[in-house]
């Protein structure tokens, strides 16, 4: 019912939310070991939502370790010196608690979401596997091979991760965000203990974590807990900033994916901006226009009436530093992959050139602050929006602003920054599509008359 009503307001009267109610509320502290915790009291339901926000991903590799912020995802549930591995989850479930975790470009995040009864039992097993987390040769080992088959199945035996993590390396040239998230094969296979042992200490400092809490507790009781268990662990020297910027691409670059696929694939990335730009909300409009919805141009033009594909969709990743936009074209069976990237190029040049219109604006910001206001409804999407606007976008203070934010966006806003981030010379595109027969390919490359 409150989702619902969220929603309907978003939708009528966004003017009437231009800022989000509980600022007031939120409670920071640092901890002598330079850990930050973040408290958001919502006692709607007796449950709390943590998220351990620990700054590293794979931006923080380099050859020969890649991978490595992912593997820790897998390890960190593995066993402390103080704990079996799969204790915590024993624990865990047996407080009616759930977990899990997840690995970017930029971070890798930690969820427990719980009855506040067990507050305290979730700040133990969480203190415990930061300190005191186990190396045991057998379980890595195990992990290892996990993570390999992980990397089988979502890039080596999938025909968009394939082609995605081409377009991505070649998209960079100096900055590691063209490291994949989950690893190149051969670091995956070559990791030594050694190498986890200082990776883990540069990265799972308490000094390079963001605690965050929401939910059925009180601000001072999850501060006290805070520095009972975590304050004890030792500070660590800070990470290696990330230096390098990528420099300004000057042309466009291409990548050709051959693969046994019944349906060709047309991928485009454009150099972006970090999530702290204030640009970012027209960012996220102009992606809208373009993709989503039925209504929106990519839609109408290329599946519905041109029928030149199947499906058209875009994202955005917004971190520490300018990263990609991206447009995914699935195209039907036998489609022709050049004749879908033409109308795509057209559309694109046409936002640049003529702009969008009132409605398109007005159509994209109802979507996006239906989402933002929907995804605040629980302690979970509060948790996940006030970690993102801490560490990536800012500070915490700007998520209380960001409908306000949305509402400024104006028409012109989004024609100048489509301008600016979606000139071809700005772009990298990737084609995967089934290679022509063998008569065929002789015939096209002048082999045969």
């Amino acid at each position: 019912m409150i989702r619902s009503l969220l929603l309907g307001l978003a939708l009528v009267a966004p003017a009437a939310f231009a800022q989000v109610p509980g600022a007031n509320e939120v409670r920071t502290a640092t901890l002598a070991n330079g850990m930050q915790i973040i408290v958001w009291p919502d006692h709607d339901i007796p449950n709390v939502a943590l998220y351990n926000w620990v700054h590293v991903g794979s931006r923080n590799e380099a050859p020969g370790i890649t991978g490595l912020a992912h593997f820790f995802e897998h390890m960190m549930f593995n066993g402390t010196s103080t704990r079996a591995p799969g204790e915590f989850d024993q624990i865990l479930e047996a407080n009616g608690a759930r977990n899990n975790a997840f690995t970017s470009d930029d971070v890798t995040v930690y969820q427990d979401w719980f009855p506040r009864s067990a507050l305290e039992t979730v700040f133990q097993l969480e203190a415990d596997r930061l300190q005191n987390l186990s190396f045991d040769p057998k379980v890595v080992e195990s992990e290892r091979n996990v993570v390999h088959s992980e990397r089988r199945l979502r890039v080596d035996d999938s025909h968009q991760g394939r082609l995605q993590e081409q377009v991505q390396a070649t998209a960079f040239v100096a900055h590691p965000y063209g490291i994949p998230t989950i690893g190149w094969p051969s670091d995956i296979l070559s990791w030594t203990i050694d190498d986890l042992k200082k990776f883990f200490s540069t990265y799972y400092a308490p000094n390079n974590c963001t605690l965050v809490l929401v939910g059925d507790v009180e601000p001072d009781q999850a501060i006290a807990l805070a520095r009972k268990y975590f304050e004890p662990i030792p500070k660590q020297e800070p990470p290696r900033p990330v230096k390098t910027e990528e420099p300004e691409q000057l042309g466009e670059r291409r990548v050709a994916v051959n693969a046994d696929a019944q349906t060709p694939l047309v991928q485009v990335a454009y150099h972006g901006i970090s999530g702290a730009d204030p640009r970012r909300p027209a960012l996220d409009l102009l992606t809208r226009v373009l993709t989503d919805g039925d209504a929106s141009r990519l839609h109408r033009t290329l599946v519905e009436e041109q029928k030149l594909a199947i499906s058209a969709d875009s994202y955005f990743t917004a971190g520490f530093d300018p990263g990609l936009v991206w447009f995914f074209l699935s195209l039907p069976a036998e489609g022709d992959a050049r004749q879908a990237e033409a109308e795509f190029t057209r559309q694109v040049e046409r936002v640049i050139e003529e702009g969008v219109t009132k409605d398109e604006l007005a159509r994209a910001r109802s979507q996006a602050l239906a989402d933002f206001w929907r995804g605040l409804a629980t302690i979970d999407g509060k948790a996940q929006a006030l970690g993102s606007f801490e560490v990536l976008q800012g500070g915490h203070k700007k998520l209380f602003d960001e409908p306000r934010a949305y509402e400024a966006v104006t028409q012109q806003d989004v024609q100048k920054l489509a301008a600016e981030l979606l000139r071809s010379t700005n772009r990298t595109v990737g084609v995967l599509k089934s290679p022509p027969p063998p008569d065929e390919a002789q015939t096209q490359s002048g082999g045969a008359k």
